[in-house]
């Protein structure tokens, strides 16, 4: 029995400091990298005296994993190893920075999307108390 856990201790130290933790990381790099409003909206852009720069709400998630195991039941003792990682980025507009002749003013965009999941718990806690005043109406 503590044969098997040396075993598993081992192999859980080899995979956390292996080649795959670096792996791991430059995945996660990689991604944090385009992780920006710009990469999304672009650059700021100058016309007549004017700098219009985009503001984005941007948001980036990422996991990975890595093992190695030792195949027991086998003659040889085959060794298997791998790794994965996935991860994704979203951004949404917030709304733009206007520069002109030194004053910067922030310019919300307002999004009726961000409303839907409001009106949508309104009208299920519109449900919930008739449903509960014709319970006690009945009753």
């Amino acid at each position: 029995m503590t044969d098997d856990l040396a075993r598993v201790l081992r192999e859980a130290q080899e995979a956390a400091s292996g080649a795959s933790a670096s792996f791991v990381e430059r995945i996660a790099a990689r991604i944090g990298l385009h992780a920006s409003a710009a990469a999304v909206f672009g650059d700021p852009v100058d016309r007549d005296g004017v700098t219009v720069v985009p503001v984005a709400k941007v948001r980036w998630g990422f996991g990975g994993g890595a093992g190695r195991g030792i195949d027991d039941d086998g003659d040889e003792g085959d060794i298997g190893e791998g790794s994965g990682a996935g991860g994704g980025v979203m951004a949404s507009p917030v709304g733009y920075i206007e520069i002109q002749d030194g004053q910067a003013t922030f310019h919300r965009i307002k999004d009726p999307a961000a409303l839907v999941p409001l009106v949508l718990a309104g009208a299920f806690a519109g449900w919930l108390t008739l449903r509960g005043l014709a319970k006690l109406l009945r009753g």
